[in-house]
């Protein structure tokens, strides 16, 4: 870890309150995956596998948003199709939570003959512009195992959205600091724009509710999703070039596949509503080629245009 990563973990250092007895249960779950983080990679992909079917008989409330989200996006498959499809997407993200252990808690560990890389190309002559990079990603299950390779490339930061508990928000910090020079709250605008501006590439999520003050109703599936215009509002500001990263994980050969689009041109000067559907598209096409390996089981149409009934309405 180089010196000025050693100083951002510094900046967050432990307070007797986080071992208040309301927070013991969250550091055993810290303990468990520090162990769970030196177990050779087969025994990791078991585990998560054997967690994620854990989950999709005891996380009723997860398996329902699940089910309501594949039916919405993928209504061609019949009921076994969709089923299955929500059965091995509770695998990928059992063992996508296994895997973020490894990353958080043993970021000794070399990873680099379990990546496969296509398009960097697209990354390194975006980054060589010097106009910084805004590099949108989604929530798939792999999103923070492949930190270590972007770490390797040297200018790549991180965006996040901080945690209300105050361990977890030590753990995901630190344990991005492991390979990000800046890991930055999302509600830093003033630090991530200073990063792009010095030419760094900011790595971020864009596929979260964050509710209709902050976002636009653009297709994805053919659904009216809430997505936020945060992509167009950085590339405006410093006209950096925006393209997207996916993550594919293949199970068997237990690799992961990072895969950077080409530049998305004229994304600065396009309307924020035309480019929030340019993104969810290019995320829609990568998804239907690995529909189990997204984060399915949170709320993504959380938020409904007017007029329209929540999504998640039991009965």
């Amino acid at each position: 870890m180089g010196n000025s990563q050693q100083q951002q973990s510094q900046q967050q250092p432990l307070s007797l309150g986080m071992f208040a007895p309301i927070y013991w249960p969250v550091w055993l779950v810290v303990i468990v995956m520090w162990c769970i983080a030196r177990l050779p990679m087969a025994w990791i992909f078991a585990l998560g596998r054997g967690i994620g079917w854990l989950a999709f008989h005891l996380a009723r409330s997860r398996r329902h948003i699940t089910q309501v989200n594949i039916r919405r996006c993928f209504p061609e498959l019949d009921d076994d199709a969709q089923q299955q499809l929500v059965r091995s997407n509770f695998a990928h993200t059992g063992v996508g939570t296994v895997e973020t252990a490894l990353a958080w808690l043993n970021p000794q560990r070399n990873l680099s003959k379990h990546y496969r890389v296509e398009g960097l190309q697209h990354l390194q002559q975006a980054q060589a512009q010097g106009r910084g990079v805004v590099l949108v990603g989604a929530h798939y299950t792999t999103i923070d195992v492949t930190g270590q390779f972007l770490a390797q490339l040297g200018f790549v930061d991180v965006m996040y959205r901080r945690n209300k508990n105050p361990v977890w928000e030590w753990l995901q910090t630190r344990g991005r600091r492991h390979y990000f020079d800046g890991v930055v709250e999302r509600s830093d605008m003033r630090q991530i724009i200073r990063r792009l501006q010095a030419g760094r590439a900011m790595w971020y999520a864009a596929d979260q509710d964050y509710g209709p003050k902050h976002s636009v109703f653009a297709p994805f599936f053919g659904i009216p999703t809430a997505t936020i215009t945060v992509a167009s509002r950085l590339a405006q500001r410093n006209e950096s070039p925006v393209l997207m990263l996916h993550q594919i994980r293949n199970m068997q050969q237990r690799t992961w596949t990072l895969r950077f689009s080409p530049v998305l041109e004229n994304f600065a000067q396009e309307d924020a509503q035309i480019g929030a559907a340019r993104l969810n598209a290019l995320l829609e096409e990568s998804l239907r080629e690995v529909p189990d390996q997204y984060l399915w089981m949170h709320r993504r149409f959380k938020t409904r245009p007017p007029g329209q009934d929540s999504f998640y309405r039991k009965g």
